[in-house]
């Protein structure tokens, strides 16, 4: 797996999916979580088909090492890292796509250097960034109580508040996995399983340590200089972020756009592959 040395000299790791050849750039994807191995994010809907994707593990997850210093865990420092793979990379500018959690990592990013950015892509995002964190969430779950999977993924989400034993977090995790998918089929089940392994609890409880009211404020300061166009995708049935999230995080940038996807929950590549693949590449192309 490729490598580069980010900017307290830890060695990090990233792979890269699609054709060398292509003529299309390259789209760097962060993984969520947080603390989730980037191994999820699969090849996003086919889109590493017609490009390169550029997966990178942020540290303490995937082959990336622990960080020394807990701090570094939080997403504004882990956007530091993504600056020094932008660097090893040789880009001067780029694409960028962040899922779920990674989407602060992202917002971080643009923030500090929007400069470098030629788009960015945020799906699934939640809004604690922004400072509100809307319950249509909850509405969208309970609107799904008739589903045969919905009482014991209910159960398993009011149990998943007072479990501490790692075994018991990741069964429970199982079984409120439903509730993040726009249906509950062979190709969800199959994704959801992988989760309660790639989870990774320190990098996860570190992520948001350290942001206070006065960066928090900062960073949105930044979004609003932010010139690159932003496409939020959303789906009507994630009942993990919403949909309301979304339009609050675009409504942080001068220049965003919201995509909400129907029939679809909080990871689109994998309840509408060809859907979500498309809807990446027309932004790419014609923003």
């Amino acid at each position: 797996m490729p490598h580069f040395r980010t900017y307290d000299d830890t060695e990090l790791h990233y792979r890269v999916l699609g054709p060398a050849d292509s003529p299309r750039p390259p789209l760097v994807c962060l993984a969520g979580g947080p603390g989730r191995d980037a191994a999820y994010l699969g090849d996003l809907g086919g889109l590493a088909e017609d490009r390169q994707l550029v997966l990178p593990d942020s540290r303490g997850t995937g082959d990336s090492p622990a960080a020394a210093d807990p701090a570094r865990y939080a997403f504004p420092q882990l956007a530091e890292d993504v600056e020094a793979l932008r660097a090893h990379l040789g880009l001067e500018r780029f694409a960028l796509l962040a899922h779920d959690a990674g989407a602060a990592v992202a917002q971080a990013y643009a923030a500090g250097y929007p400069q470098r950015l030629t788009r960015l892509v945020l799906v699934c995002p939640g809004s604690r960034l922004q400072g509100e964190l809307p319950d249509d969430a909850q509405e969208i779950f309970a609107a799904r109580a008739h589903e045969e999977w919905w009482p014991t993924a209910s159960a398993a989400v009011r149990q998943l508040a007072e479990a501490s034993d790692l075994g018991e977090v990741r069964e429970l995790l199982f079984a409120a996995a439903p509730l993040a998918y726009g249906r509950w089929e062979e190709p969800q089940r199959a994704h959801a399983a992988t989760e309660g392994e790639q989870l990774g609890p320190v990098p996860r409880a570190g992520f948001w340590q350290g942001v206070d009211e006065h960066l928090r404020l900062a960073l949105l300061a930044g979004l609003r200089e932010a010139a690159c166009p932003v496409l939020v995708v959303t789906g009507d049935r994630d009942g993990v972020t919403g949909m309301r999230a979304g339009e609050l995080v675009a409504e942080s940038f001068p220049d965003a756009r919201v995509r909400t996807l129907h029939e679809v929950g909080h990871y689109p590549w994998v309840d509408a592959p060809q859907l979500f693949g498309q809807t990446i590449e027309d932004f790419l192309h014609t923003a």
